[in-house]
């Protein structure tokens, strides 16, 4: 099939990467302008333009898709979809009539379940026992368009946001291929979404990620591992950043929320609302992350020691 793909993050390059080794003709990729990354604030390609210089790809970055000639540029293509995983860009009503087949969105979640920006995270935030991918009609309103394929894979306890996006990313890269075939010949039937059971997704905020230790130990744990690798949870220690990579719940001890209970090569135990977190791997301002127990070697913390002040 001819197409055109819009996609930005390393999300939305797996999925351009399977379309490509099965064989579719991609006659554009459209993807974010470059952005001022790092220190230096060089301008940095996103997975998904360095992809497409690869395979020598045609590539646009319009940092909008309202122009006139944008869209004369999409229609001239004669592509008969566009696949559109994680762009960035708001789809107006002429670019979703310009093809055949409409544009076909790659959405990480199990719709109407957590439409919107940050369905990965917000699923594991939720205690979600699982989550998916949904293929996708889109149309003007957000996330709310027919779904043509759909497939769900557990969220484990120990998976982050990384370890789920990889998931994510694959399994959406298989479904858009396994779909495109039996859509061509018509065979595919979308399915309008139910309206029991939407939830919305929001945009991650920075302030999300800071712990309150009031909170019971399951939900820090969640959050711990939502906000792994961005934003990172993050609390403090004698009035100093610290950054809480990895952690797990302890159901059986209990102590004063943001105490430490007990230090060790083992993890620190903070005392929480319910129960206690055991913190693995933290982050200090300026330093690498690292185990806990090597924290320890260079700040040792005794019972009682306080965090969150």
């Amino acid at each position: 099939m001819r197409l055109i793909f819009a996609g930005t993050p390393a999300f939305a390059a797996t999925a351009l990467r399977a379309l490509v080794a099965a064989g579719h003709e991609v006659a554009l990729v459209l993807t974010q302008p470059d952005r001022p990354a790092g220190r230096g604030l060089k301008l940095r390609l996103s997975e998904v333009k360095a992809l497409a210089l690869d395979h020598g790809l045609q590539i646009a970055q319009p940092v909008t898709l309202k122009s006139a000639e944008t869209l004369d540029l999409l229609r001239n293509l004669k592509a008969s979809a566009m696949i559109v995983a994680a762009y960035g860009l708001i789809l107006p009503q002429p670019v979703l009539d310009a093809f055949p087949f409409g544009c076909i969105n790659i959405h990480a979640s199990l719709l109407p379940r957590w439409r919107g920006a940050a369905p990965i995270q917000r699923a594991i935030l939720a205690g979600d026992a699982q989550t998916g991918i949904s293929i996708m009609q889109m149309e003007a309103g957000l996330d709310t368009g027919p779904v043509l394929m759909s497939e769900a894979v557990p969220i484990g306890p120990d998976d982050t946001a990384a370890t789920l996006h990889d998931k994510l990313a694959a399994l959406g890269a298989r479904c858009i291929v396994a779909c495109l075939p039996p859509l061509e010949r018509g065979e595919l039937e979308a399915i309008a979404q139910p309206q029991a059971g939407v939830t919305y997704a929001g945009k991650i905020h920075k302030s999300e990620a800071v712990i309150d230790w009031s909170k019971p130990a399951l939900d820090l744990d969640r959050q711990v591992r939502a906000f792994n690798p961005f934003p990172v949870s993050i609390t403090s220690l004698q009035g100093e950043p610290l950054r809480i990579w990895r952690a797990r719940p302890l159901h059986e001890v209990t102590g004063e929320p943001g105490t430490v209970i007990d230090a060790s090569k083992d993890g620190i135990v903070v005392g929480c609302g319910t129960g206690a977190l055991c913190i693995l791997e933290v982050q200090r301002a300026s330093s690498k992350r690292i185990t806990a127990a090597e924290f320890l070697l260079g700040c040792p913390l005794g019972r009682g020691t306080q965090l969150g002040t």
